[in-house]
């Protein structure tokens, strides 16, 4: 008889399994339990509806994306004035991306992005996302702030704008992937990996190889880049 821990997590990955082939608003908790093969009253032992399934989901594959891809944040004592504004973005950045690139993390995310307009839980989920996204902005802000790298006169406003500004990025590219997976199937059941230059390519890929998406357009996250580079040339300490 398997332990808890692990009935649910497989009951999570049934669900994963099941959202991403048929979307996440037509699974039922007996399509789940018939997948996991138990009883649904079985299953209700461990979760009492799929909003919940859905939000044990998002905590342990994040947490599992995180420590897969070193993406366990910035050492603050680290910084230093001779390291330059852009390669702490762009470090912090490429971070984030290849977490929510992990192979599951894309699958959850390509799941809850495409029912966020119709469905509570998962619009749950990415304002969630959000909040903390920004909130670890601002932590990293008010550090860049006190180690005289950046000169924000607002760190609380700077952050939230650069949160948002990189996470509408960031969906722009989840977006060219995606339509690139729907086209010819390249994307599905694969990562993408983030390169320290902010090229975003398929894990599996030749190297160098980029991932491209919709009508062969290249995701190689100069968008992301240039952004990058405009807010250091307006935020970027001046050292005297």
């Amino acid at each position: 008889m398997k332990d808890t821990r692990n009935r649910r997590m497989e009951i999570i990955m049934a669900t994963l399994e099941l959202a991403a082939e048929h979307g996440l608003g037509t699974v039922s908790m007996q399509q789940i339990a018939e997948k996991v093969g138990i009883t649904k009253a079985s299953l209700y032992n461990h979760f009492s509806s799929r909003d919940e399934i859905v939000e044990a989901m998002y905590g342990i594959l994040r947490e599992a994306s995180k420590s897969r891809t070193g993406s366990e944040g910035i050492n603050y004592e680290s910084l230093s004035p001779e390291i330059p504004l852009k390669d702490i973005l762009l470090g912090s950045v490429n971070s984030y991306r290849n977490m929510v690139s992990d192979t599951k993390m894309f699958q959850f995310y390509k799941v809850i992005m495409s029912e966020r307009s119709i469905n509570s839980a998962a619009a749950d989920i990415m304002v969630k996302e959000t909040r903390t996204m920004i909130n670890a902005t601002k932590a990293l802000f008010y550090a860049l702030q006190v180690k005289g790298i950046a000169d924000f006169e607002n760190p609380d406003i700077a952050a939230t704008s650069f949160a948002m500004t990189v996470h509408a990025i960031l969906d722009h590219e989840f977006d060219l992937m995606f339509a690139n997976s729907a086209n010819d199937g390249t994307i599905q059941g694969k990562s993408a990996a983030v390169n320290t230059e902010g090229i975003v390519k398929d894990a599996d890929a030749e190297d160098g190889k980029m991932s491209e998406g919709a009508a062969g357009t290249p995701v190689n996250g100069k968008m992301m880049q240039d952004y990058i580079d405009e807010f250091c040339r307006i935020y970027s300490k001046k050292q005297s």
